[in-house]
């Protein structure tokens, strides 16, 4: 009792208007509540959340310089009173701003995402962006220590896509970024970030028709895969295969990446748990094509019709080559002589 009336005391005491208090005092000020790990407030729905605030963490933060007031702005004086409005970041965070914030539509991005949408609609389990950015301890992507770094991402996604982040651990692309290969695909790499869409939307980068360019931007790249000792010419295969061309046309129930290597869970094709190991072929090929048995695991795939290793596809390919070399030239022998005889008949007569 006597250490709460000493904290009124001095709350009133020190006339605490935080409009006319710089950054670093209104901190100060702040933190004779906010600086206790006790601070909490229990919400509506039962759920305790704390209302600590790391001072540390707040002044190695991107917003170290700002003052408390700058993101909570419909507080002016403490101890403040009534429900604390959430931050809005589109106060700084718009382009054009006057501040430094990152010159980026963000917020109009966000608004149109899968995220966004759903916390319009009114979901409170929609992420907005403290959520993933970070509150008092936001950091900028490029430190090891940020939520949105790299290294971080799968986590961070993983606190409300649990079973996906479960599934994305056990892939080949999670060991490989695990093991060093910072070049790995994360979720964001996918995905997007601010302009996150549903796989059902055509602007979606992992819509059905588009997965193959998404893959693509790591598979068909040298110097992202090819240094790995990855093949690169997967991506041009299967462009020139049924399923690559169909699904150019617009094709929407052709096979793309995903449907045979997987989503979140992709392995490598020795792994006996991977959808394109010898043995899972038949089942992962028979979700398209009813009755597919052991013969689709004998035939190659990622055919590329150019090289001696593909076969009878290859002298096959071979033969319309240069049976339409053949024709061609055969034909255009013919319309050359048909001519030289038209012509010379033409000067006999003269």
């Amino acid at each position: 009792m006597r250490g709460s009336r000493g904290l009124l005391l001095a709350l009133a005491g020190a006339g605490l208007t935080l409009l006319a208090a710089g950054g670093a005092e209104a901190l100060t000020r702040c933190q004779i509540c906010h600086g206790k790990p006790t601070l909490s407030k229990t919400l509506p729905s039962g759920r305790v959340i704390s209302l600590f605030v790391d001072e540390k963490q707040l002044k190695e933060s991107v917003h170290a310089a700002r003052a408390c007031t700058d993101c909570h702005s419909d507080i002016t004086a403490i101890p403040h009173k009534g429900e604390i409005k959430r931050v809005s970041c589109i106060r700084c965070h718009f382009k054009g701003n006057p501040v430094g914030a990152p010159q980026k539509d963000i917020y109009v991005e966000y608004a149109k995402s899968v995220h966004g949408v759903a916390a319009a609609a009114g979901n409170t389990k929609a992420p907005v962006c403290q959520d993933c950015h970070g509150n008092h301890n936001l950091r900028p992507p490029k430190d090891p220590t940020s939520q949105m770094n790299k290294a971080h991402i799968p986590e961070t996604c993983g606190r409300c896509h649990l079973r996906v982040y479960g599934d994305y651990r056990e892939s080949v692309h999670w060991k490989a970024f695990a093991s060093g290969k910072a070049d790995s695909a994360v979720c964001t790499d996918c995905h997007g970030e601010h302009t996150i869409r549903p796989h059902e939307s055509p602007e979606s980068s992992t819509y059905i028709t588009r997965i193959p360019e998404t893959c693509s931007r790591c598979h068909a790249s040298v110097a992202v895969v090819g240094k790995y000792g990855i093949k690169t010419e997967q991506v041009a295969t299967y462009g020139r295969s049924f399923h690559g061309i169909a699904i150019k046309y617009g094709g929407k129930t052709v096979a793309n990446c995903a449907s045979c290597h997987g989503v979140h869970d992709i392995r490598p094709s020795d792994d006996p748990k991977s959808a394109v190991h010898i043995e899972n072929i038949p089942r992962t090929c028979g979700k398209c094509h009813t009755g597919a048995n052991v013969n689709y695991a004998k035939g190659k795939i990622h055919v590329d019709p150019t090289k001696r290793e593909a076969g009878l596809v290859y002298w096959v390919s071979l033969f319309f080559k240069w049976l339409t070399i053949s024709v061609m030239v055969g034909l255009t022998a013919h319309i050359g002589l048909d001519l030289f005889r038209r012509f010379r008949r033409q000067g006999s007569a003269h």
